[in-house]
């Protein structure tokens, strides 16, 4: 089986419950990153009826090489209708925790962020005692565009570095390392409970991770997600190396010995696959 085909090795049962919330986002006019970004774990999620719902379109302005996310250079303004239908979709599913991400949105000025806030103000509204935690880009470090965010008050803020400095010029050439573990630190700052993850098989070495890990210490994150990287096309970076096990829980031991809450970390994970028990396991 080839790299590109890693992903079905997770097999897809088309459950009742995965009907269930796929109707929900249509008729609501709703995206999910579960479908956008053709994750290995929707049905996992869907047949748990949960979902992470992505706002301000389907389309992104970076084109990260990793990504399976259409890009663009034009696209089009906010629906401003969908805050609301997040939040009653939230509430038709009973949701209880809500991940809430978007594309990255270059051409706004403020990066979509009041959309977002607006988004998690929704909810709040209509599914009292939902919690909710926002996985957002990095709104190019904009401290004012940020603060709108964390005026908010998610439950958790998360932000991914994605992978070890060396390789964002090859990996994700339009984003900045130190600048999304500013994005980080502003956030603990804040007083927010923060998150961030990365995917393996890049290219990277054992080294380059434990240091990736000592940074989003030192920058004050809670929570680290680690996933195998798989390739969506051929279009996209090949896979360096697989993973075992073994190797996983290496890095999640180590992330623990020098201070980080929790390190979710294995073969299919990611950034907000199972996002509920691990808040309830490390936070409440």
């Amino acid at each position: 089986m080839s790299d590109h085909d890693a992903p079905r090795k997770k097999t897809t049962v088309l459950s009742p419950e995965i009907h269930a919330v796929k109707r929900v986002l249509r008729r609501h006019h709703l995206h999910s990153v579960c479908e956008s970004a053709h994750c290995p774990n929707i049905a996992d999620c869907f047949g748990k009826g949960t979902a992470t719902f992505l706002v301000l379109g389907n389309v992104c302005t970076r084109d990260c090489r990793f990504c399976n996310i259409s890009h663009a250079e034009q696209l089009a303004p906010p629906d401003h209708e969908e805050p609301e239908n997040i939040a009653r979709a939230v509430a038709e599913l009973g949701l209880r925790y809500v991940v809430i991400t978007s594309v990255t949105r270059d051409d706004l000025p403020d990066g979509g962020a009041r959309h977002l806030a607006r988004t998690i103000t929704a909810v709040r509204a209509k599914a009292e005692g939902t919690r909710i935690e926002v996985l957002t880009s990095d709104m190019q470090g904009d401290p004012a565009a940020l603060a709108v965010i964390a005026d908010a008050r998610p439950d958790v803020f998360n932000h991914n570095v994605e992978t070890v400095p060396r390789l964002y010029g090859t990996v994700r050439p339009q984003a900045d390392y130190r600048r999304s573990l500013r994005v980080i630190t502003f956030m603990k700052e804040r007083g927010l409970a923060t998150k961030s993850g990365f995917m393996v098989g890049l290219g990277e070495s054992d080294e380059e991770l434990r240091a990736l890990l000592d940074d989003l210490y030192a920058a004050g994150c809670d929570i680290v997600t680690i996933g195998q990287y798989f390739r969506p096309s051929h279009a996209h970076l090949p896979v360096d190396r697989d993973l075992t096990e073994e190797e996983f829980e290496t890095l999640r031991a180590y992330g623990l010995s020098i201070g980080l809450r929790e390190i979710y970390a294995g073969r299919f994970v990611r950034s907000s696959f199972n996002a509920a028990e691990l808040f309830s396991a490390t936070l409440r």
